[in-house]
């Protein structure tokens, strides 16, 4: 009997032991919490609506398979070879925005009464709305990532504003913990900061790469779809016919896709 109630108060002593953990990690966090003041309150306001956009956005691009190419790469090669049925029937549930971009550029590209000009000016402004889209929410981040230090730092010169306050109210009677305490807590901020600060910074810059990826993809996607292979003509396909040769300016589209993609 003894043996078998031997391991079962073992563990019930193991869980009140971690629960007592738990609670003493948990005031420790509210010392640091009370020690920083209103400046970490405002930090950690400021980490948890950076973490909010951070998620949205990793969902937005799961969703939009922003790094799926190999669909719209493929229609662009059923096109360049004539099979424009081929190629757009490959992106009827495209969900990616390279493949969207792609399958407005060849169903406008096949139209014999709309002239090029209009397509590639239509062409543009998707694509730019689209790369809009993905940019959203990059601009609250930036502004996080680049108050979080200042504002630490911030907290860091009112904690030694209060530090040497202190000391000189101390008079005679100075004790090193009270200067020591005070810097301690002022140097609290700065570290909040940059906790912050850091992996804010580096998840932006790679959602930003991302999304400059993408408009480089959409820039080379759609200068194939609007012009011939140097290896010769496209037999067959919209490119022969003289009515929608209008070769001035075919650069435009992926120039203003690249202009939203670097956030000009």
């Amino acid at each position: 009997m003894d043996e078998q109630t031997e391991p079962a108060l073992g563990s019930a002593g193991d869980l009140q032991q971690s629960a007592l953990d738990g609670a003493g990690r948990f005031n420790d966090v509210l010392t640091y919490i009370e020690a920083g003041g209103p400046v970490v309150m405002i930090l950690i306001a400021m980490s948890v609506f950076a973490l909010a956009i951070i998620l949205l956005k990793l969902w937005q691009f799961q969703s939009t398979r922003i790094g799926e190419r190999r669909q719209g790469l493929q229609a662009v090669a059923f096109y360049r070879q004539g099979r424009v049925r081929k190629a757009l029937q490959s992106l009827q549930n495209a969900r990616s925005p390279l493949s969207q971009v792609i399958s407005l550029a060849i169903q406008g590209r096949s139209r014999g009464d709309v002239p090029e000009r209009k397509v590639r000016e239509e062409v543009m402004r998707y694509g730019n709305s689209l790369l809009e889209d993905l940019r959203s929410g990059f601009r609250p981040l930036e502004v996080i990532a680049s108050l979080a230090p200042l504002l630490g730092l911030f907290g860091t010169v009112l904690g030694m504003i209060e530090a040497f306050r202190q000391l000189e109210q101390a008079g005679n009677q100075v004790n090193p913990a009270i200067l020591s305490g005070g810097i301690w807590a002022a140097l609290l901020t700065t570290a909040a900061g940059l906790a912050v600060a850091i992996p804010v910074v580096a998840i932006l810059n790679w959602l930003e790469r991302r999304v400059e990826r993408t408009a480089h993809a959409m820039e080379d996607a759609i200068t194939q779809v609007f012009t011939e292979s140097l290896a010769g003509g496209l037999e067959g396909s919209p490119a022969d016919n003289p009515a929608n040769h209008d070769q001035e300016g075919s650069t435009n589209a992926s120039a203003g896709i690249h202009a939203i993609a670097a956030g000009e």
